[in-house]
């Protein structure tokens, strides 16, 4: 049974369920030992320890070397592509109230993918140099990934827009999408045809500094606006009429969600690629965890969705060392299965 204690202020007030902060915290605090972990995993062993002395200013200059300049940034951007694609999917199963969307599935993602390629075909000088700034490519990816979900959900409406229609209907598209950024790899430079398939597949080797300066500040902003939106997806899980008669205006509220959706998929996807299934998975869990409430779903999707796509690239790049496999494999071997089961399950709805 759940406890909700009211918490007040001049300006608001909140219901806050004691069990979902509980939860939200040991989250919290699995990540952040995860974190330390994986930090401290590699060809040099870290004690856990000398890995926080290093946070805080205190660790010898060789560790302060391999982790801030090694290994922190691309478990960072791990992290960081956790939580958008986790909260992507939240977004989704909420306004499409279909527990199988997710922004891989339904071809966000492969939008994302198509237009990042695109944009580094378009704009690649000679070498591996681009003609315009990187942090153009979240925008990028964010317009690609608007205009698959906008396609989507207009291909399946009909009367309202069915679970299975609005699936299938994203399958076929996710498979165009691939296609195209297929030949849009054949047509661009030569570094780009041999990246972009481990790109494609989902991996954080190679993160940098100056990538998470780009894509931090986007994730943490959109995050917190989602958050501020939680109470207009608790109304649209009601279903449409309900949420009329609350004085919601439906159709205006689901944009502006796909737009928050779309915008973060598209973020993850321009540095990670297409690393799959942790939309689907991350929310599943999270309602297992703290109710099917938004104001802690989103929350408890960030961090589950962070361990996820963290715990994927600490067995990818240590499991088979010295060779690294791309860490959507492993997010993948996890979620096709579960995605089946999650299908077999509403095969009557």
């Amino acid at each position: 049974m759940r406890h909700y204690h009211p918490l007040r202020t001049k300006w608001f007030s909140y219901l806050v369920d004691q069990k979902a902060v509980l939860s939200i915290l040991g989250l919290l605090v699995a990540a952040f030992a995860l974190l330390v972990i994986s930090v401290g995993i590699g060809e040099m062993k870290i004690h856990p320890v000398d890995v926080v002395k290093t946070f805080v200013g205190m660790g010898t200059e060789m560790n302060e070397l391999v982790i801030m300049s090694f290994r922190l940034p691309r478990i960072i951007l791990a992290l960081l592509a956790g939580i958008a694609l986790a909260v992507s999917g939240a977004i989704l199963q909420g306004i499409i109230r279909n527990p199988l969307a997710s922004p891989d599935i339904i071809g966000i993602t492969g939008g994302a993918s198509l237009a990042v390629v695109t944009f580094l075909t378009v704009f690649s000088a000679r070498g591996t140099a681009l003609t315009v700034s990187i942090k153009w490519l979240p925008v990028a990816a964010f317009l690609g990934a608007l205009l698959l979900g906008v396609l989507v959900y207009l291909l399946s409406w009909r009367n309202g827009v069915t679970p299975v229609r609005l699936v299938l209907i994203g399958i076929g598209l996710a498979a165009a999408m691939q296609a195209l950024t297929n030949m849009m790899i054949l047509f661009g430079p030569l570094y780009l045809a041999s990246q972009a398939h481990i790109w494609i597949t989902g991996s954080v080797n190679g993160a940098n500094w100056s990538q998470i300066s780009t894509l931090a500040p986007w994730v943490l902003l959109l995050l917190f606006l989602v958050w501020i939106y939680a109470r207009r997806l608790n109304i649209q899980e009601l279903g449409e009429e309900v949420a009329k008669g609350f004085g919601s205006i439906v159709q205006r509220d689901r944009m502006i969600l796909l737009l928050f959706s779309t915008a973060l998929a598209g973020g993850a996807v321009a540095f990670v690629g297409g690393i799959g299934f942790v939309g689907l998975i991350a929310p599943h869990i999270s309602r297992k965890l703290v109710g099917s409430s938004f104001g802690a779903l989103i929350p408890a999707s960030a961090l589950v969705g962070g361990i996820l796509v963290m715990g994927a690239d600490l067995i990818a790049r240590t499991a088979f060392s010295p060779l690294e496999i791309p860490a959507g494999v492993f997010t993948s071997a996890i979620g096709a299965p579960y995605f089946i089961y999650l299908l077999y399950r509403s095969r009557n709805q």
